[in-house]
């Protein structure tokens, strides 16, 4: 291992949905500013979900990116529904790192369905995925931060700031990330952890059902503005996020905390 240098020197990080896209974008972005990372993905696919989840060699990738950057990875397989396991996937890899400074609550699921076509099951999996995932990462991490102050970071969307239509599981739990962090933010900040949302726009990254094309284009053109950004770029990249998420870790954001930044080319304003 290096010298730890850069905005994030020194910090240990758990970064859950770690094995590729965003989580992955997050995880190496602050290992090159110094961080030392707990990598957690489920690491399968999911009934209920269209598109292929990552898989074990891309969380072992990722592991690898890390490293490259003379940072420490731990990686742990591991479904963020399930409390217990992640929990013990965090206390695992704190013992390990020597600690805990920051927790990015990444790992995330879409489904796509008009009101009528969305199923229960689809429902359960994205609320259980999204937002109590998201809880139980911010269980996990918290008694390893109330010692000694840290960052929460807990990327919803766009979809957490407005009513986008046909992913309305999706919609409803990326709001509830924004309840959970503001509430978490009021009862935390006395012992100086803070909590923050990241919303994304469309980001280039594996989470890329096809099915809401067809739905929209076919279905529902009249939704179509919706999705529409007022910059000129259809999506943004990971790094875009990543540099968000980076500077919520870091000591530059020490007094931020119940905030929802936006990195969204102004879709949240049409």
């Amino acid at each position: 291992m290096t010298k730890s240098t850069g905005r994030a020197a020194g910090k240990r990080v758990l970064v859950t949905g770690a094995a590729r896209g965003m989580g992955r974008s997050h995880a190496v972005r602050l290992a090159e500013e110094g961080a030392d990372l707990i990598l957690v993905d489920i690491c399968e696919s999911l009934p209920e979900v269209e598109y292929p989840l990552a898989t074990r060699e891309e969380l072992d990738e990722t592991a690898r990116l890390v490293e490259q950057h003379g940072r420490r990875a731990v990686s742990h397989v591991v479904d963020v529904r399930d409390a217990a396991a992640l929990a013990a996937a965090v206390d695992d890899g704190v013992e390990r790192l020597g600690g805990l400074d920051a927790a990015v609550s990444n790992a995330g699921v879409l489904t796509v369905g008009a009101w009528d076509a969305t199923t229960p099951e689809q429902w359960r999996t994205v609320l259980d995925v999204n937002l109590i995932g998201t809880w139980n990462t911010c269980a996990a991490a918290l008694p390893h931060l109330v010692t000694h102050g840290g960052s929460l970071v807990n990327i919803s969307s766009v979809a957490g700031l407005k009513g986008t239509p046909l992913h309305l599981p999706y919609t409803a739990a990326k709001h509830g990330v924004v309840g959970l962090s503001r509430a978490l933010a009021n009862e935390l900040a006395a012992v100086s952890v803070r909590v923050n949302t990241v919303h994304p726009t469309g980001v280039e990254t594996g989470m890329r059902p096809e099915s809401l094309h067809q739905v929209l284009g076919e279905g529902r053109p009249d939704l179509v503005p919706i999705f529409l950004n007022a910059l000129p770029v259809v999506m943004v990249e990971a790094i875009d996020i990543s540099n968000a998420v980076l500077y919520l870790v870091s000591d530059e954001s020490r007094y931020v905390t119940g905030t929802e930044l936006k990195v969204d080319a102004g879709v949240t304003i049409r």
